[in-house]
């Protein structure tokens, strides 16, 4: 596996699996071929879809050190006694 393309071989991948690892972090795609037949495709695994941005950080961007008048639990109370 001296070579600088996006494939390899299953050879490569069965003795150099660390370098191929490596290429995959880094966010390669690899194509695996087996006695010149393409038989794999190995993508890298995306982000996490179940993590949430820091919305404090968000905040903090919109409106800096501002305080609130009233809490959230203070706003959600009274808008429930008018019903």
């Amino acid at each position: 596996m001296y070579h600088m393309e996006k494939t390899t071989t299953v050879y490569d991948l069965r003795y150099h699996s660390p370098e191929i690892e490596a290429r995959l972090t880094k966010g390669e795609e690899i194509i695996v071929h087996k006695r010149r037949k393409v038989i794999a495709r190995l993508v890298p695994v995306g982000p996490d879809a179940r993590t949430y941005p820091d919305f404090s950080a968000l905040r903090r961007g919109i409106f800096g050190k501002k305080k609130a008048r009233k809490t959230g639990t203070e706003i959600v109370s009274e808008g429930r006694d008018r019903y």
